[in-house]
């Protein structure tokens, strides 16, 4: 047994030798990845957007079949820094969201308007738009919901 712990531990010690350079932490730091580091620290002193619906859910009521929706949802930044909207993306095709692609200053306001085709789209809906942000809370759903009366049926020729 002592016969096998003198060479573990002495090929241990070698590689241990080896390993370690005589380079200091400090030779290793790139100083562009300090004067990063330094800037994202800044920006987060400035503090952070914080996004404000005036509603989580659109309401249309009941349209006919073939209807185009057009609703807005005002966006207001609470927090201490520029709000910016990365995207906004509807859970269909049939849902076309227009977000501001400027930043929205602390304490300003701006508009997320959308078109719902309800073409196609007959009885109860409940469609989403999915907004990615800068914003404490990256990412938010908004709903539109409403009744579509579907189109009465045509009657077949004999």
């Amino acid at each position: 047994m002592k016969k096998m712990i003198f060479p573990v531990v002495a090929l241990m010690s070698i590689s241990l030798l080896f390993s370690c350079k005589q380079e200091s932490a400090l030779a290793k730091v790139k100083t562009e990845n300090v004067a990063k580091a330094e800037a994202r620290d800044e920006k987060i002193s400035e503090g952070i957007p914080v996004i404000e619906f005036d509603q989580r859910a659109y309401e249309f009521g009941t349209v006919d079949e073939g209807d185009i929706i057009e609703g807005v949802f005002k966006i207001t930044n609470k927090g201490t820094s520029d709000l910016v909207i990365l995207s906004a993306k509807a859970s269909c095709g049939c849902t076309v969201p227009s977000w501001p692609k400027t930043p929205i200053k602390p304490g300003d306001t701006a508009e997320l308007s959308f078109k719902f085709n309800t073409r196609g789209k007959p009885n109860k809906q409940n469609k989403s738009i999915t907004i990615k942000s800068n914003a404490e809370k990256t990412t938010e759903v908004l709903r539109i919901k409403g009744f579509v009366t579907p189109k009465p049926k045509k009657a077949v020729k004999k």
